[in-house]
């Protein structure tokens, strides 16, 4: 099942007081990035997180969930509805992200 466009909308929404968001459609589905780095995504209309350690420690109680057959586990995040726990989720998580890998420039 793909995700809604609605639920990017809310997430995106939820997530506006944070600077550097930014998502990209792949395969149906939402890949999510702060500054450039992947955060997570939306997938079947749930937000999944990468498991980093600040990710982990802020939700122990949060089930791992596989985004699509293939993937490595994610985080769900539960939480959705509030604002201020999402911002500082992700304000935690970005120290600990991996650098964008540098693609090739494609034109079109």
């Amino acid at each position: 099942m793909a995700s809604s466009k609605e639920y990017l909308d809310f997430i995106m929404d939820q997530l506006s007081e944070l600077d550097g968001i930014s998502w990209r459609k792949m395969m149906g589905e939402y890949i999510l990035y702060r500054h450039g780095k992947i955060v997570g995504g939306i997938y079947d209309d749930r937000f999944l997180v990468k498991p980093t350690k600040s990710a982990a420690e802020m939700m122990p109680d949060a089930g791992m969930e596989i985004p699509y057959e293939g993937a490595k586990e994610m985080l769900l995040v539960d939480n959705v509805e509030n604002r201020e726990f999402l911002r500082e989720l992700l304000e935690a998580m970005d120290g600990e992200l991996p650098a964008p890998k540098p693609g090739k420039s494609r034109k079109l």
